[in-house]
């Protein structure tokens, strides 16, 4: 999708359209969700703090988030996914995979799948989408920000190791600014560079992933397109506008993560084994708190009690609390392990 919750936004109020919209909070401490593209051509980006964006462009409208519209419209969209093939691999809110090599209309064009897939989100929903095809999902994920926004591009087979090549590595889907500054330590700024190298000298640079840098310069990817696939961790977090020092002030601040993490829990099936709690301190120090069971976790109760004694481990407190995070890990389907939720042992 594009500029999801920005356009969703501007989508349910007009008086934005047109405008540079920030999703987020515009304190301090807070930093942007997501930019529209009236924003971008400012340099706002995500995860930017709002002080820098405000920096950049002084008529910048911040908005609240509202995940629960922005889920709703995922929930549409997916919805037309599934009317085309049930090989969908869910990435985010607002982008996913789809292997349409057997589709359930019998089109012989991904092209035209992809086509009438954004026409019919934009009839539906209100909003655009842009697509990348291509014959395996790096090429897919690189191509589908080719022609953003509202647009489509194709990596045809003969034209992928010409498409990679001619790439910076920091646009490679996988590769991180701080991995692309170490290449480019290194010598290698483009795909064409990344080819040069032997697998040798990569997995010696790059340890294990080194091989996956291997094969994608040469737009090489065996992943399959997953369904349904569990995720590893479900987890919710906060930035304070002042810091905290308060145990009362931490339990307050702690119950909306705890139903958010929950919420996703009700709604998908799903229990984790595995609570942790992340704290970061005024001064920026980052810790974390986890304790698992030998079940998984039964109920939004014994995550609150996990939660209360992890906080209360971290007290007396030598400073503030700048953030506070949940994160519950260890999933599997809640009917799965029904029979491993008679013990709790923390």
């Amino acid at each position: 999708m594009d500029a999801f919750y920005a356009s969703v936004e501007q989508r349910d109020h007009p008086e934005l359209r047109g405008r540079p919209v920030a999703v987020g909070g515009a304190r301090e401490r807070c930093v942007v969700a997501a930019a529209s593209y009236e924003a971008r051509q400012f340099g706002v980006r995500s995860a930017m703090p709002s002080a820098t964006a405000l920096r950049k462009c002084p008529e910048l409208v911040f908005v609240p988030p509202r995940f629960a519209a922005y889920k709703e419209v995922s929930r549409q969209i997916r919805a037309i996914f599934a009317e085309y093939t049930p090989l969908i691999e869910p990435v985010s809110l607002d982008e996913a995979y789809l292997d349409v090599t057997l589709n359930l209309k019998q089109m012989d064009s991904a092209t035209q799948i992809a086509r009438e897939i954004r026409a019919k989100i934009l009839a539906e929903t209100g909003l655009t989408a842009s697509a990348g095809i291509s014959y395996n999902k790096f090429l897919a994920k690189l191509a589908s920000d080719y022609r953003k926004p509202n647009g489509q591009f194709v990596v045809r087979p003969a034209q992928g190791l010409a498409f990679v090549a001619g790439l910076a590595v920091g646009q490679f889907h996988g590769v991180g600014p701080v991995t692309a500054a170490r290449m480019n330590e290194l010598g290698i700024f483009t795909g064409a560079d990344l080819r040069a190298q032997t697998v040798a000298f990569l997995h010696q640079c790059f340890g294990k992933v080194g091989r996956y840098y291997f094969a994608i310069a040469r737009g090489e990817d065996e992943r399959p397109v997953v369904a349904d696939r569990l995720r590893k961790s479900m987890g919710s977090e906060t930035t304070f506008g002042q810091d905290l020092h308060e145990f009362a002030d931490l339990l307050e601040a702690l119950q909306p993560l705890l139903e958010d993490v929950w919420e996703y829990c009700q709604r998908s099936g799903i229990r984790g084994r595995t609570v942790t709690l992340k704290v970061k301190f005024g001064d920026f120090q980052q810790i974390t708190r986890s304790r698992s069971g030998v079940g998984l976790v039964p109920g939004p109760e014994v995550l609150a009690r996990i939660c209360r004694e992890l906080v209360e481990g971290l007290f007396p407190l030598e400073k503030g609390v700048r953030l506070l995070g949940v994160t519950l890990s260890n999933l599997s389907n809640a009917q799965e392990g029904a029979g491993r939720q008679l013990t709790l042992s923390f």
